[in-house]
């Protein structure tokens, strides 16, 4: 290759990589007009289950785990029941408190969320943005989720959550709910 040509192609390419590193993450109003129409207070009403794992940033999946769920709604309050047992035999439970704040917004509380949970919704995504406080051995971290849930039609709905502290991505959460 010439030093003209390389001169010429180092700029361009500098330039795609620039304009790939700037484009935006996704916003729940990208999936405004997909269906089925999620409503969390429909789908998570009842008893359901769900089938996940947690990969690190290689890939390598660390840990597996079954949830079963019981949602139940009074108005625009809402309790989520989760009990989890990990592939180790160890469980836990988590019960989130939710809120429909009207016009896609929710939040959400839970004893191991720090804060206040926020979300968005369009069409069939929510996004849930929170901090966790995680046991890891005999220390506490507190770790940010960026969830996202993708209700694919009436019984399933998708979910995939990138977990990171101080901005480093640590892994991710992918989990499969079913309506039973």
């Amino acid at each position: 290759m010439t030093m003209t040509l390389r001169s010429l192609l180092a700029p361009a390419l500098l330039a795609t990589a620039c304009l790939a590193g700037c484009a935006s993450a996704p916003v729940p109003a990208d999936y405004a007009a997909e269906k089925p129409v999620l409503d969390l207070r429909q789908y998570f009403n009842g008893e359901l289950v769900a089938h996940g794992l947690f990969t690190d940033r290689a890939g390598k999946v660390v840990r597996r785990f079954v949830v079963e769920l019981t949602g139940t709604w009074k108005g625009r309050e809402g309790t989520l029941d989760e009990r989890f047992t990990y592939s180790d035999g160890k469980t836990q439970r988590r019960v989130w408190h939710l809120t429909d704040e009207g016009n896609g917004r929710w939040t959400g509380r839970a004893d191991d969320v720090v804060g206040v949970a926020e979300g968005r919704s369009a069409g069939n995504a929510l996004n849930w943005r929170y901090t966790l406080s995680l046991p890891v051995d005999d220390k506490v971290y507190e770790v940010q989720f960026d969830d996202w849930m993708y209700q694919m039609d009436d019984r399933v709905m998708l979910n995939k959550a990138a977990m990171s502290k101080f901005g480093f991505g640590l892994g991710e959460v992918t989990l499969s709910f079913a309506r039973k």
